[in-house]
C-alpha cells in the first residue's frame, strides 16, 4: 500500500496563539528570522511539492515571490516559491494570475484528500488562518 502524503501548516503565530491582530494586522510578524527557523521552513519546502494557499494570502504570495531579483539572498528560495504547483482554495475566483498556479472550487476536504492519495512528496499549507 502507498503511503499517503503528508499536509503540513506553515504559519507564523504569536505565543498565544493569535496569527493577526483584532483587525487583522500582521505588524508583529518579523522578517529577521534567525538559522534555525530558517533551516526548518526550507526542510519543510524540500519535504514538499505543492503549496496551498487560501485566496486572501494569495495575491501578497505570489507578487511577493515572482518579484524577488537574481541578486536578493532570498531568491534561491523565491524560485522554488514560484516553481512549485500551487493551488489557490476560493468561492469565488476562478483564475489567478501567477506562475503554477491553479484554483480550486469544490469542496476543500474532498480535493485535499484527492492531493493526499496522489503520488509525490508532502503537502504544505501557508498562512492563510481562515483556509
Amino acid at each position: 500500500m502507498a503511503m499517503m502524503r503528508k499536509l503540513k501548516l506553515q504559519v507564523q503565530m504569536t505565543v498565544d496563539g493569535f496569527v493577526a491582530g483584532p483587525e487583522g494586522q500582521l505588524d508583529w510578524m518579523t522578517r529577521n528570522l534567525d538559522e534555525g527557523v530558517i533551516g526548518r521552513i526550507v526542510q519543510i519546502t524540500d519535504s514538499s511539492d505543492t503549496i496551498l494557499l487560501g485566496r486572501k494570502m494569495t495575491d501578497g504570495f505570489i507578487k511577493y515571490w515572482e518579484a524577488v531579483k537574481p541578486e536578493s539572498p532570498e531568491y534561491i528560495f523565491a524560485r522554488r516559491m514560484v516553481d512549485t504547483p500551487k493551488v489557490v482554495f476560493s468561492k469565488t475566483l476562478t483564475r489567478v494570475e501567477g506562475k503554477n498556479v491553479r484554483v480550486e472550487t469544490g469542496d476543500l476536504v474532498q480535493a485535499i484528500k484527492q492531493l493526499k492519495a496522489q503520488r509525490g512528496k508532502d503537502i504544505v499549507v501557508y498562512g492563510g488562518a481562515t483556509l
